[in-house]
């Protein structure tokens, strides 16, 4: 029997979860190699992943929300190897909305979402590369911006705590009378959008924010990010699409979104905005994101609607 040899990268916020415990303990039992390290603050998840490298790991399973699947994602492009010679990435989801991993289909259990990580074959992923400011930036979800990003940024940990994705909706009820356009011009390939809008979304990924369907045609393998842009409308419009959009009515954006497919894309606001990343908010006039092909791998489930095969190829 051949052994698998994973490193467990876990969000200290998930650190008390008892059927995560069991189901590594159950791992080790069959003899599988599989390390726990908990991040406590930043640099810690870029600290493991070296590590894990170093000692010859398969996998890396990002145990949290996107904010962890990111950060792990990230330390491992910044690394100078090709994907094929850097461990796999795998997603064991603990966060409040899990994005990244919802549209993934992977399954939520802890005993499940582990054995996947382990045994799946690994697949091309692309990643969101991020300029700005002199800086470089990685994404491995979504960048979004408007409406999205404030309600992201605004709900209240405690409330997340307590219920859920359902916390980003109710914070995005509270702020429908405040909604404030951004002014922006967006250029890429034969593609230039001049204007107002209420909320922008970069897709490597498909959804942000507790579900909001921002891109859903995205594939993370494709090379290409996926670019939606909703325009500012009537009040009355807004906030009517504002309440469908954060809870993750894809219908709505098809009313008035600004779609294209395109390698990049640079962001010149008339002030500065925001864009989060994966839950990690970035604040400048000038962004430069481009798609980085085939960056990483990750094990992802066969017929995996991110995929544009639907599934993995034998790693």
């Amino acid at each position: 029997m051949t052994h698998r040899h994973g490193w467990l990268i876990l969000n200290g916020k998930s650190a008390g979860d008892d059927d995560l415990r069991e189901s590594v303990a159950a791992c080790r039992a069959r003899g599988d190699r599989l390390h726990v390290r908990v991040t406590w603050e930043s640099g810690d998840a870029a600290r493991y992943v070296d590590e894990a490298i170093a000692e010859g790991a398969d996998t890396l399973i990002a145990a949290g929300g996107d904010g962890t699947v990111s950060e792990v994602a990230a330390a491992l492009a910044q690394r100078a190897e090709p994907a094929q010679r850097l461990p796999a990435l795998a997603i064991l989801p603990l966060g409040t909305a899990n994005d990244l991993a919802a549209a993934a289909g992977l399954p939520e259990g802890p005993a499940e979402a582990l054995e996947l990580a382990l045994s799946a074959p690994a697949a091309p992923m692309d990643l969101l590369r991020i300029e700005s400011g002199g800086a470089t930036h990685w994404c491995a979800n979504l960048a979004s911006g408007g409406f999205g990003t404030e309600v992201t940024v605004e709900t209240d940990e405690g409330l997340k705590k307590m219920l859920g994705g359902l916390a980003y909706l109710l914070t995005g009820i509270a702020r429908l009378g405040r909604i404030e356009p951004i002014r922006a011009r967006l250029q890429g390939p034969d593609f230039d959008w001049e204007g107002d809008f209420i909320a922008l979304g970069i897709g490597n990924g498909r959804q942000a924010g507790g579900g909001q369907a921002l891109c859903p045609e995205a594939r993370v393998d494709d090379g290409l990010l996926d670019l939606t842009v909703v325009p500012e409308m009537s009040g009355e419009l807004a906030a009517t699409l504002g309440t469908l959009v954060t809870a993750g009515k894809a219908a709505a954006l098809e009313r008035a979104a600004v779609r294209a497919r395109l390698p990049w894309v640079e962001i010149d606001a008339a002030a500065p905005m925001t864009l989060n990343l994966d839950g990690e908010p970035l604040e400048a006039r000038r962004f430069r994101i481009e798609c980085v092909a085939a960056r990483i791998r990750a094990r992802l489930p066969a017929g995996c609607p991110l995929l544009s095969r639907g599934a993995a190829p034998a790693a």
